[in-house]
């Protein structure tokens, strides 16, 4: 059995949750991996991130999300409403994690209480999941016609750069 590993780096937009069709650099992967039969795990190692498999949808908003996104914002606003105040109902993050985060020497955790009012975004993403993985025949994901991989950054307060980790196993 051979393993290949690579990472996809994409760009967050700082401003609403960040979809990034990642199929076309998955295939890549796959194909820069020789493998043609076994498993590709898709995946994020950030908690404010999901990674989801769905169909690609042709028509857009004005920002450029496909309307299937632009669904599932609105009814996630409603039942997880973005934490924009200490205020809310939400008890993320409590007085010791704000020290810890604030403690770290890290350029992905700036030390500024306001990025960091992001419980709606780690809710999210729990619901979601940090992977998803397909089966490889032939060289080729198993992934229809319309199905596509997403990576999604639901975490609004800020730009910044986002992994996604691709495994492909098999032979």
């Amino acid at each position: 059995m051979a393993i290949y590993q690579d990472t996809i780096v994409v760009r967050s937009n700082g401003s609403r949750p960040s979809y990034h069709n990642v199929t076309e650099q998955v295939r890549e992967i796959i194909a820069k991996s020789g493998i043609q039969n076994g498993m590709c795990v898709v995946q994020s190692p950030h908690t404010t991130c999901s990674v989801i498999f769905e169909e690609y949808v042709h028509d857009t908003d004005f920002n450029g999300d496909e309307f299937l996104q632009v669904d599932l914002n609105r009814i996630l606003d409603r039942i997880i409403p973005r934490e924009k105040t200490e205020n809310m109902e939400y008890r993320y993050p409590g007085p010791k994690h704000v020290d810890f985060l604030m403690s770290l020497d890290d350029p992905q955790f700036p030390c500024d209480p306001a990025t960091i009012l992001n419980g709606d975004a780690h809710i999210r993403a729990s619901f979601f999941g940090a992977s998803e993985t397909f089966i490889l025949r032939d060289g080729k994901l198993l992934t229809g016609s319309v199905g596509y991989i997403y990576f999604i950054d639901w975490d609004q307060n800020r730009v910044r750069d986002r992994k996604c980790h691709v495994m492909v196993m098999g032979e």
